[in-house]
């Protein structure tokens, strides 16, 4: 099998969605939908079960994503060792965040490495944070800008940046009334993220005061609810980071004794088993820690 194979393999098992691996890979679904068969006639099994709804991986497709993932990694490592040269660094190194993070964190960063380790080409991916840390556990990104969660995989290494206060937002000339009981949070509408740690926070004060939200909208990042408080069309929920870079920021504010959420530790995290092995994620370590 080779590396594009694998490629195109990793991205199906982690989208489960043949158009969406298609678009990412510059291919047709007819043409994605191909590789895949063949592959499994040269492997003699099936790896993803399919029908019109949905897809998943069999047994047998979650041992081959092990495999791919891994000898991915070896190849990367064996290739930047083909490479060195001068004892400088050569390959990449690639990275995902939200787009707030790309500029308010991950600029300075990058402009260091860059000076430290000019052969290096460096891939940056942008999304909702809440995908990042899975996205570096499927072996998509090697390494993301997250906020760390309440229980960090033992398989995963963390590198506090900053800390930002979780922010319950209303829009600055807001028809909607402040709540002033626990009770009142049940009537207001609120816009949320779809998952997260955000979201686990507000799902767990709501079960530990027995209501039920009332959710207008449920999102995708953080940057675009603040675009939908500023709107007035419900109070929100960001770190103060997204806010304070948003483009929206004066339109909003902090509501007045807003819900007990806690703070964001943001910071960079990858693969503790990358980090040990990959020359490339290792220099970019050593440079957070030199910050």
């Amino acid at each position: 099998m080779d590396n594009k194979s694998l490629k195109l393999f990793l991205h199906l098992a982690q989208s489960l969605h043949f158009s969406r691996t298609a678009e990412a890979m510059n291919l047709s679904p007819s043409a994605l939908s191909r590789q895949i068969q063949q592959l499994e006639e040269r492997l003699e099994c099936q790896l993803f079960e399919r029908d019109n709804r949905q897809v998943s991986l069999t047994p047998q497709g979650h041992k081959l994503q092990l495999y791919a993932r891994e000898s991915l990694e070896r190849w990367e490592e064996f290739r930047q060792e083909l490479l060195a040269s001068d004892g400088e660094l050569t390959g990449n190194v690639s990275l995902y965040c939200s787009v707030t993070a790309s500029y308010s964190l991950l600029y300075q960063i990058l402009k260091r490495f860059r000076q430290h380790h000019p052969k290096v080409e460096i891939n940056l991916h942008t999304g909702d944070p809440a995908d990042a840390i899975r996205r570096v556990l499927a072996g998509h990104e090697d390494l993301c800008i997250t906020a760390k969660p309440e229980k960090l995989s033992r398989d995963l290494s963390f590198h506090s940046m900053v800390h930002s206060p979780l922010l319950c937002l209303q829009a600055q000339k807001a028809s909607i009334p402040t709540p002033s009981s626990d009770k009142d949070w049940a009537n207001v509408p609120l816009i949320i993220p779809e998952t997260g740690l955000t979201r686990e926070r507000l799902d767990q004060w709501f079960q530990k005061k027995k209501l039920k939200p009332n959710i207008y909208a449920q999102v995708s990042g953080h940057e675009a609810i603040v675009s939908m408080v500023a709107l007035d069309l419900g109070l929100g929920f960001a770190p103060q980071i997204v806010v304070d870079n948003s483009p929206q920021a004066k339109q909003v504010k902090p509501v007045k004794n807003g819900l007990p959420l806690g703070d964001y530790d943001v910071g960079i995290c990858t693969r503790s088993k990358r980090l040990e092995k990959d020359k490339i994620i290792t220099a970019f370590w050593q440079l957070l820690s030199e910050h």
